[in-house]
């Protein structure tokens, strides 16, 4: 038994030691790695592609506000006034599924004083808030609709559908990236480029967006209802769409 045992001790160790023999340095395996993503480097570029539309559709928020003595009263005055605006809305041809309530509030309501130099507030009712979001693709109808609207915030306009421009961005993107990482090979000595991964972020923003007229406002709660001005002006500008790719390329003899 006991020389059983030390031939399989010995027999380890040779093992052992004929694996640690064979096995080439560290060092030698990095210079090896090293060798060969020099002989086949890598070249990765960032490609930003962006196309510009004028805008199919504008968002507008309208909102109703009504003060009564209690709570219940200015309630139903708001409402009242809201069935109002959305007949307005649908005679101006919005489709009632682009019709849709983002809020109702009700609040106390104070009259503020200045009393021997001592600001002082003075309860006098209540205030309820009704705001209705509104979408059209009638862009070129836009102004006759505020104009028929009061409380507004907006509007803000969009690309219903962006994919055919982003599909357009995505393939000139592709085409540049190729382009660039193909001068960096040749710059290096290499004759092209071999396709490895592809990373894509999207952007969309809107861009040169004129909004003029004292009826709408950029704030994010609706103002106090303005005077009727004139019929506004609206210049809806273009909407900028885009894609932004990560392209990683090997360089080939």
């Amino acid at each position: 038994m006991r020389s059983s045992i030390r031939e399989f001790v010995m027999f380890r160790s040779v093992a052992f030691a004929f694996v640690a023999f064979v096995s080439p340095p560290v060092s030698a395996q990095t210079l090896a790695s090293l060798d060969e993503l020099a002989a086949t480097p890598l070249v990765t570029v960032q490609i930003s592609e962006q196309l510009r539309a004028p805008p199919d559709e504008a968002t507008i928020n309208a909102a109703t506000e009504a003060r009564a003595p209690t709570a219940s009263a200015a309630l139903t005055a708001s409402k009242a006034k809201t069935e109002e605006l959305l007949r307005a809305i649908r005679a101006s041809g919005i489709a009632s599924k682009d019709i849709q309530t983002e809020g109702v509030s009700v609040n106390a309501d104070y009259e503020y004083d200045n009393i021997n130099g001592r600001g002082t507030r003075r309860f006098i009712g209540y205030l309820a808030r009704n705001s209705v979001r509104i979408k059209t693709r009638q862009i070129d109808r836009l102004v006759g609709l505020l104009d028929t609207l009061t409380n507004i915030y907006g509007p803000s306009f969009g690309i219903a559908d962006p994919a055919p421009l982003r599909a357009e961005a995505r393939k000139r993107a592709m085409a540049r990236g190729e382009a660039e990482a193909t001068e960096y090979a040749r710059n290096a000595g290499f004759s092209r480029v071999r396709l490895l991964s592809v990373q894509e972020g999207v952007s969309y923003r809107s861009a040169d967006i004129v909004v003029t007229g004292s009826r709408i406002s950029p704030m994010a709660a609706p103002p106090p209802p303005p005077p009727v001005p004139e019929r506004g002006s609206i210049e809806p500008g273009q909407i900028e769409t885009g894609v932004t790719l990560t392209l990683q390329y090997r360089m080939e003899r």
